[in-house]
């Protein structure tokens, strides 16, 4: 009897959402990222049934990851607006901006540089690995990420991961197209100060304007007019998942990033009526509809692994792949945030806690289908391995991390004078 693909597909879909249920659980009980399990069963998975299954090469369905991948990006944004409680200010995020504006430029510099002279990338390639590698991701991070809105206790380095993973997928999008640009037309000085001017901060800025606009109205909806009118269902979660589909749409329509829209857009719903309970109910179903998606995409990634996607490694890929992870972010962003009041044992959870996932890939896929660059078979191994290593090395310390920090660092702010 044949069996159809796309019923196995529901089938897994489904065991997967139903583990996704109690992994969390799990996953803090033995201190092992979620992930990690779900990249191991999809490995298992595709070597016992390679035939039945659709083959997981993101080159063979690059429209389909990018779609994929994207809608859990942009559902992820909008979780991490939600739960974070600190108002924006230049003082406040100083942290963050660094880690943007900072780290992350100078992490796509080296990377650049370790793609030209370690893997013989031309330079559009090496562009675009480097802004494919140098943002953290904010899918795969929630076990270093803030909780839930109003949560008590949230540490500087919780917040310094949340507000960066939810911030710099946004802002590694001038860089990717940065690539694709100098991958079609070369790099001279009008095409620089073009994309500067169009693709750095005209993109930007109209995703700023339109996250802050949608979110202010859709609060102004949630909170003044369903409030006012009793319109509302305190149980009506999914509006965050409206809010993010329309910012993005709304934004990518008008040439704006959505990416940067909705986390801005998650920020501003926020911070309206800010002690609502109905927070809760917005943070709890992204983070279901988030997890579900995770949980499918994970299995495939962990099915690409074995069905080819890391033949073309050779030692110079696997060296810059442990030196980005292991050397290159660490150092990098130590070193950045040197100056700074945060205690040292956060700036080194911080500098090492780069996460790499599901944003990576998105902007890969993205960028392999609006033009032609070399390596492609390269690109896609060094940052398969990379997010693979990202998982393993993260994964197991994330959370044994996260709670030394909770004891030290709170013991050290409590013995400081009032």
């Amino acid at each position: 009897m044949e069996i159809s693909q796309y019923i196995l597909l529901m089938l897994i879909a489904g065991c997967a959402s139903i583990g996704m249920g109690f992994m969390p659980a799990l996953a803090k009980r033995f201190k092992v990222s979620y992930s990690l399990i779900y990249v191991a069963i999809g490995v298992v998975i595709f070597l016992c049934f390679p035939n039945f299954l659709p083959a997981p090469l993101p080159q063979k369905n690059e429209t389909l990851v990018v779609h994929l991948t994207e809608l859990i990006v942009i559902i992820s944004l909008m979780g991490t607006g939600i739960k974070i409680d600190r108002r924006f200010s230049f003082t406040s995020w100083k942290t963050t901006l660094r880690l943007i504006f900072g780290a992350m430029i100078l992490c796509i510099a080296i990377c650049v540089f370790m793609g030209e002279y370690f893997l013989n990338l031309a330079l559009p390639s090496a562009l675009l690995l480097g802004a494919v590698l140098a943002p953290t991701d904010p899918v795969l991070a929630a076990d270093v990420q803030v909780g839930p809105p109003n949560e008590v206790g949230k540490s500087e380095t919780k917040f310094a991961l949340t507000s960066e993973a939810g911030l710099n997928d946004g802002m590694a999008f001038p860089f990717t197209w940065l690539a694709i640009l100098v991958a079609n037309k070369g790099l001279n000085f009008d095409l620089g100060l073009h994309w500067f001017a169009w693709y750095f901060l005209g993109k930007s800025i109209i995703g700023i304007l339109l996250g802050w606009a949608c979110g202010k109205f859709v609060g102004y909806l949630v909170f003044s007019v369903s409030e006012k009118y009793r319109l509302l269902k305190a149980s009506d979660g999914f509006l965050a998942i409206s809010l993010t589909l329309l910012t993005y749409a709304l934004t990518e329509l008008l040439h704006g990033y959505g990416f940067i829209a909705v986390f801005i857009a998650g920020i501003t719903l926020r911070h309206y009526e800010k002690q609502h309970k109905y927070h809760q109910q917005l943070h709890s179903f992204t983070d279901q509809m988030e997890r579900m998606l995770l949980a499918v995409l994970l299995i495939f990634f962990g099915g690409s692994l074995v069905s080819g996607i890391l033949k073309p490694l050779n030692i110079q890929m696997v060296c810059v792949s442990l030196a980005f992870v292991l050397l290159v972010r660490p150092v990098i962003t130590y070193v950045v945030l040197v100056g700074t009041e945060t205690h040292w044992k956060e700036k080194l959870a911080i500098s090492f806690f780069g996460i790499k996932g599901m944003g990576s890939v998105y902007y890969l896929a993205f960028a392999l289908n609006e033009t032609a660059f070399n390596g492609i078979d390269t690109l896609w191994a060094v940052v398969s391995l990379t997010i693979l290593l990202s998982i393993i090395i993260h994964g197991l310390t994330a959370t044994s991390v996260m709670d030394y920090l909770k004891v030290k660092v709170e013991k050290v702010q409590q013995q400081k004078p009032a």
